[in-house]
């Protein structure tokens, strides 16, 4: 049970999207900054904790969707090999170093529009981890990252 004393809530992802979420996926939803409900924008599973083989691959669907990135943000001291810019679709990508943990990254397009993900951690057992993903781009979502990851059984979770 929760500490509100209710049976967690089934997360479930869109007609067949459950399926198909595995590592080096990633799952938006994407509203523009002001229309924003939920705590995060959408969730990632890396492969790997090696960021110059993931977040490519990561950029190139963003910018598919998005248009260009001009900045992420990662934590240092939990990805291996952090650059300072990448390129993406012939656009340099600035890559900032931000202590946001090992469950989050920032991504910003243009000069102000933030998107923050979920990180599911590369080792993360498929049904936690999809799960974790289904409840970060559940619009009315309020639980950050950490708890989501602690909730779903996919992180690290409380020692004792």
């Amino acid at each position: 049970m929760t500490s509100s004393d209710t049976p967690p809530v089934p997360w479930r992802l869109p007609s067949g999207v459950h399926e198909t979420v595995r590592p080096g996926c990633a799952l938006l939803r994407l509203e523009t900054t002001e229309s924003r409900k939920g705590v995060l924008d959408g969730a990632w599973w890396p492969r790997s904790r090696d960021i110059g083989a993931e977040l490519p691959a990561l950029l190139s669907a963003l910018v598919a969707h998005l248009g260009p990135v001009s900045r992420v943000g990662l934590d240092a001291a939990v990805w291996e090999g952090l650059p300072t810019r990448i390129v993406v679709d012939d656009h340099v990508v600035h890559i900032d170093s931000f202590p946001v943990g090992d469950d989050t990254v920032l991504i910003t397009r243009g000069d102000r529009d933030i998107f923050s993900l979920l990180v599911v951690p590369p080792d993360a057992a498929p049904d936690a981890a999809r799960a974790a993903m289904a409840q970060a781009v559940w619009v009315d979502n309020v639980s950050d990252a950490e708890q989501i990851l602690i909730d779903t059984g996919s992180g690290r979770g409380p020692v004792g």
